[in-house]
């Protein structure tokens, strides 16, 4: 049975959450995934015009929700943070998120890759990068002009955007913060974060054990001093009773 509407009334347009598509296929894509977006949370924590999502679906045209895209991670510049459903761009002061980021996944297609970057193209994405983790391969694409062009070389590449280094090894990718700092994983954070909290423990206790030497040291110069002065004091009425 066909719904009715009433006449006049434009029926609402539904604009899902999501996409139905896991974030990740294996454990290897979803670290990348985590360890980009978590970094880049973090590189921006203190910027409130900075706005960071990972797996957001990003519907660009207003009234067209078949056209979407849900980035691995995507960082926006001029647009608060704070929680969001879906991005919708033309909610969003018309700002299209400047640089995103893709993990592959073994079960992407060469088709499917390529309908990511037409969209990325299409959509004004200044920056994206594509990683495949299993093949150790980093492809990256810059706007020059009105188009999304290949970089090149993606080793010691830094992004214009986000000032982030990208160091390719023969086995692994590296990623640098604008301050130097390499991306960490959840785990290498916190077991930085444990030894620092030892170091600092045991540096208190030295700090502890050396003030108390300190203090023993002191009242051991105190006591020799008083004998000493009780000393004196008896060589002094020994010799007046002399």
């Amino acid at each position: 049975m066909a719904t009715a509407t009433l006449p006049g009334i434009e029926p609402e347009i539904i604009y899902p959450e999501s996409d139905g598509q896991p974030m990740a296929d294996n454990t290897r894509q979803f670290r990348w995934i985590a360890m980009i977006k978590g970094n880049l949370d973090a590189i921006y924590h203190d910027r409130p015009e900075v706005f960071v999502a990972g797996d957001l679906l990003w519907y660009p045209v207003g009234g067209q929700p078949a056209i979407r895209r849900a980035p691995d991670a995507m960082v926006v510049f001029g647009r608060p943070k704070g929680d969001r459903g879906s991005y919708k761009q033309w909610e969003e002061g018309h700002i299209a998120p400047q640089v995103v980021f893709e993990v592959q996944s073994p079960g992407n297609t060469a088709e499917e890759l390529a309908d990511k970057l037409r969209f990325y193209d299409t959509y004004q994405v200044e920056e994206y990068y594509l990683y495949d983790p299993d093949h150790h391969v980093l492809r990256g694409w810059l706007r020059r002009g009105h188009r999304l062009k290949e970089i090149p070389s993606l080793h010691d590449w830094s992004s214009p955007r986000l000032d982030i280094r990208f160091v390719m090894t023969p086995d692994e990718l590296y990623l640098y913060r604008p301050d130097g700092q390499r991306f960490l994983s959840f785990e290498e954070l916190d077991w930085e974060y444990q030894q620092e909290r030892v170091a600092r423990a045991r540096a208190e206790q030295r700090t502890k054990q050396a003030e108390q030497q300190a203090k023993q040291e002191q009242a051991a110069r105190t006591q020799a001093e008083q004998r000493a002065a009780q000393e004196r004091a008896a060589r002094t009425q020994a010799e007046q009773q002399a």
